[in-house]
């Protein structure tokens, strides 16, 4: 290995190794030989190793340079040349001396270089892994996409001893798009650059090798190329030509898989600059440069799906309620027909389904929009309780009746009144909310005056009040008197792809409330959300996803945190009663892509309106044969 001595005014001559491919040379604490004479510049000159001859060059203009007596501003050496930098006196030697030391780095502490390992390897291998843990806490501590970008080429750049770096991104390439062709050439995008001055470089494009890039991209392995102009595959490339490349290495990024890019250095005065531990280091810091893109393409991507659902609610939302299947079209027309009006509704439909928010629908289109919005769960109270919190109680006519109290019917005046599950009602207290209705004056329990009350009414149940009335258990003249017109809401599982814009505005909302860090759900999670028959319907999912977002630590919630594994499948139903859900799904899926026509729906099917129409009734009306009841709208 080449020595430089110094030769000093008192003591012995100092020796040190050349083993790195540019040397420099200054009064600068800096430099890699010190020389501290009179007349040495901070930065005096270079020695550069360019794979065949070493070559001093100045890297100050006015410093004095003399090489065997002959001032020279550049010039090859050769074994026994005596250089005079100033008052400094350095002979230069091809051959490695046994007492000759390497210099200390800048990021190497005293007791590495006292290790002195062979050629300065370990030194390198020290500073790359010093280099990473700095990068590491600045990628814990930045935000910023491209500031992380550009320290990380910085870095690149400092330890490889390159002039320049670039971060190549393939056009198109993000995280959900197919593989790319591995035997076509891709479009580059140069996604961050920057040179040895730490500036990011203007003509970024016109300064890589697309050539060798495109051969990453396909391979999909790292390459070094010691001299581009003479290697025989890219000597001949337009772009090394052109460029006059010499020392190049380039690392594909690779995310989940699939190859979006490269991380590309180069010097192009210095040949056979770069080793393979430097190469191996470099694919490190593209591992690195892989992991904060795709970071950034996730959070892109998930802005975007964000964008797309606001987009998607502004159509399918009516108020407070999502949905834009044919069934949930269908309510939404009788409630904005009833809203209007002061007649009774009475909601029906499994539980979970939403009926309280489609009563508040009611409540805000109506001409009581100002006035109060009370609920009573009907189930929810003590039989003994039940009448005194629908009337009030006057102050002593029960045990703990220590005041006055108004009751539900009281609050509501000139408002809306919702009577939740009112299947759960007494016998008893269906006679005295019949009189109520029909007469609009209630009674205090304990008092026998009259109170005149203004509300409208309207009633929410799970059960098919038909068979309770059949069964003695529901008085027929109160379902009358409540059912003037009937909103019947659909299952979840009947409503195709409204569940999961419900799902992704369910969590959009509760990751706020929870601080959650999800941000959205995965494909397969979006699927199982799809296929799942949700006997709770939309309640059991919100309690699903409230649950998943406490949870789970990632950024996106899975099927298993929905606890929708395979277990969770619909079950196999009769082949006969498989063949009538997949055709009136169809009818129902071919009535939406028509826009509601029913005649070109039939048209388009084959089939007589009438058919149309008996799975519209089957929709909207799901009563047993034979039952009763008012469907007027």
């Amino acid at each position: 290995m080449p020595t430089l001595k110094h030769f000093l005014e008192r003591g012995a001559p100092f020796s040190y190794s050349v083993h790195k491919p540019v040397t420099t040379l200054g009064r600068a604490l800096g430099n890699d030989v010190c020389l501290k004479a009179d007349g040495v510049a901070e930065h005096h000159v270079q020695i550069v190793f360019d794979g065949r001859d070493f070559v001093l060059e100045e890297a100050d203009r006015v410093a004095e340079i003399a090489i065997n007596g002959k001032k020279k501003r550049r010039a090859r050496l050769v074994h026994g040349d005596r250089l005079q930098l100033g008052a400094a006196e350095v002979a230069f030697s091809m051959f490695a001396e046994n007492n000759a030391k390497r210099p200390v780095d800048d990021d190497e502490d005293e007791e590495d270089h006292k290790k002195g390992a062979p050629d300065g390897q370990v030194s390198r291998e020290l500073a790359g892994v010093r280099k990473l843990f700095s990068f590491s806490e600045k990628l814990i501590n930045l935000k910023d996409v491209d500031t992380l970008l550009s320290a990380m080429l910085d870095d690149v750049i400092e330890l490889t001893n390159a002039q320049k770096g670039f971060l190549i991104l393939v056009e198109g390439a993000d995280m959900v798009s197919a593989p790319l062709d591995k035997n076509a050439n891709k479009k580059l995008v140069v996604r961050a650059s920057r040179n040895v001055r730490k500036e990011s470089i203007v003509d970024s494009v016109g300064a890589i090798s697309d050539s060798i890039v495109q051969q990453v991209l396909q391979s999909g392995k790292p390459i070094i190329v010691s001299d581009a102009l003479a290697d025989t595959t890219f000597g001949k490339s337009e772009s090394v030509i052109a460029m006059k490349l010499s020392s190049v290495m380039c690392a594909p990024l690779v995310s989940q898989g699939q190859i979006i890019g490269g991380l590309y250095v180069g010097n192009d005065k210095v040949k056979s600059l770069f080793e393979r531990t430097q190469l191996e280091l470099l694919s490190i810091f593209a591992s690195q440069a892989s992991l904060i893109l795709q970071n950034a393409m996730l959070l892109s991507a998930l802005r975007a799906d964000k964008a797309k659902l606001e987009a998607e609610l502004k159509d399918k939302r009516f108020g407070e309620i999502i949905g834009a299947c044919p069934s949930m079209m269908e309510v939404f027309r009788k409630l904005q027909k009833v809203a209007g009006t002061d007649i009774s509704v009475l909601i029906t439909g499994e539980t979970g389904t939403g009926k309280e928010l489609i009563a508040r629908e009611v409540h805000r289109r109506s001409q009581r929009a100002e006035g109060p919005f009370i609920t009573i769960n009907c189930g929810a109270i003590p039989e003994n309780l039940i009448e005194s919190e629908l009337f009030g109680h006057v102050k002593g006519a029960f045990t703990g009746a220590i005041a006055s109290r108004p009751g539900k019917f009281q609050i509501a005046d000139k408002g809306t009144l919702f009577l939740d599950e009112i299947g759960e009602l007494p016998l008893n207290l269906q006679v005295k909310l019949l009189r109520a209705l029909q007469e609009r004056v209630v009674f205090r329990v304990g008092e026998s005056k009259p109170e005149k009350v203004d509300i409208r009414i309207v009633a929410a149940t799970n059960r098919n009040l038909e068979e309770e009335i059949r069964n003695g258990n529901f008085r027929e003249d109160l379902y009358y008197r409540l059912n003037v017109v009937n909103i019947w809401l659909p299952p979840l599982r009947d409503r195709g792809d409204d569940v999961g814009i419900i799902a992704k505005a369910l969590l959009t909302k509760y990751a706020d409330e929870l601080k959650s860090p999800v941000k959205g759900f995965s494909p397969a999670a979006l699927a199982a959300i799809r296929k799942y028959a949700w006997p709770g319907n939309i309640r059991q999912l919100e309690n699903r996803i409230k649950k998943a977002l406490v949870l789970c630590d990632e950024n996106l919630l899975s099927a298993e945190d929905l606890d929708l594994g395979t277990s969770a499948e619909n079950a196999i139903m009769p082949l006969e009663k498989a063949k009538e859900e997949f055709q009136r799904k169809y009818v129902l899926e071919v009535l939406e892509r028509n826009n509601g026509n029913r005649t070109q729906t039939a048209r388009d099917l084959g089939v007589d309106p009438r058919t149309i129409f008996r799975y519209l009734e089957k929709e909207q009306n799901p009563m047993p044969s034979g039952a009763s009841g008012s469907r007027d709208e």
